[in-house]
């Protein structure tokens, strides 16, 4: 049973959340690594509908079930390439923040595969999806109607 129905999130909510995802989805980020980010995030957060939204929007970007089984046990195998495994890090990292600095190494990671600029979007979108595992796990929306459409992308 939903907390808050979709009809009930006050009106404009979600429009000034969907500003800051049209922003992301725009960025020069693929589809594919946006949503390894929103899946991994979302498995850490238990955000049951999140996880399932984003295995599916995976699965729509070409991605194998291999890899989206694998995401929860990404350390122990060898199905992502290091560009990945350093954004799985720092997804980690910001997702399970604790009172600690977040560790220079993981930006002399990123570093090797992306510039500033593309590591401040990764930052926001690993800051957005931890938004909306928030929302979404505080009111409970329902797991499994989720469908991917053309429009999402």
């Amino acid at each position: 049973m939903e907390r808050i129905s979709y009809n009930e999130v006050p009106k404009g909510m979600f429009d000034a959340v969907m500003t800051v995802e049209n922003y992301i989805n725009n960025s020069p980020l693929s589809m594919q690594l946006l949503e390894l980010i929103r899946y991994r995030a979302s498995i850490l957060n238990g955000c049951a509908y999140c996880v399932d939204m984003h295995a599916k929007e995976l699965k729509h970007t070409g991605e194998t079930e291999t890899r989206i089984h694998a995401i929860g046990i990404w350390k122990s195998t060898p199905y992502f390439t290091q560009k990945e495994q350093a954004v799985l890090a720092f997804t980690d990292a910001l997702t399970l923040l604790n009172t600690e600095p977040i560790a220079a190494q993981l930006f002399t990671e990123l570093d090797v595969y992306f510039n500033k600029e593309e590591i401040s979007h990764l930052t926001l979108s690993i800051a957005q999806i931890n938004t909306w595992n928030r929302l979404m796990k505080s009111f409970e929306f329902t797991p499994g109607n989720y469908e991917v459409t053309e429009n999402e992308h």
